[in-house]
């Protein structure tokens, strides 16, 4: 009898430490995401610093709406000796029906050899209303990306965007911020 009672006490204890739904933790998502006003072209104002743009200057990411309700990706990146690199892929809902949080997919060799091993969280944090900013990040906060249907904001919008992110508990003192057209002309000379 005490080994039932103790097995029904753990049992309780484990359920009560299970999280049902979403991790309180994790970062707020817009909950809605207007994929067909969303689609289009995005400017990477600053980003927190990832491997694969390492080398990127500026860098840009296209966005169109699929038939399927599936999005195509192309993310372009120029690096600082003027070259321009590409990665096409697919963004897709994690959970159907929902368009806040995206699973990502670029179709490089190493998605082609193991499918649906290489796939990135695209986690919707904010969107204006007209559609003109964004803040995208994933659930564990290493990566953040403040996007702009422009290459430039003024400082306010700017300001508006660094504080959202804190709030989400992005550390933007490690912010890579997308180098100007001039700092590009400098470079090339």
């Amino acid at each position: 009898m005490k080994r039932l009672l103790f097995v029904l006490f753990a049992g309780l204890v484990l359920a009560g430490c299970a999280t049902h739904g979403e991790d309180p933790l994790a970062p707020k998502t817009v909950h809605s995401v207007n994929l067909k006003r969303y689609q289009g072209t995005w400017y990477e104002l600053a980003r927190l610093p990832m491997y694969f743009q390492r080398d990127c200057a500026q860098s840009e990411a296209h966005y169109s709406l699929k038939p399927d309700g599936n999005v195509d990706v192309l993310n372009r990146c120029l690096t600082a000796d003027w070259q321009w690199e590409e990665v096409k892929g697919t963004a897709y809902p994690q959970v159907p029906g929902k368009t806040d949080k995206l699973w990502v997919e670029f179709d490089t060799w190493f998605s082609r050899l193991i499918p649906g091993v290489a796939k990135g969280e695209y986690w919707v944090l904010y969107v204006s209303d007209d559609y003109k900013t964004a803040i995208v990040g994933d659930p564990s906060r290493k990566y953040m990306w403040l996007l702009s249907r422009t290459p430039t904001v003024n400082g306010v919008v700017r300001e508006e965007l660094l504080s959202k992110a804190r709030q989400q508990g992005y550390d933007t003192t490690r912010l890579i911020w997308r180098a100007s057209d001039r700092q590009m002309a400098k470079t090339s000379n």
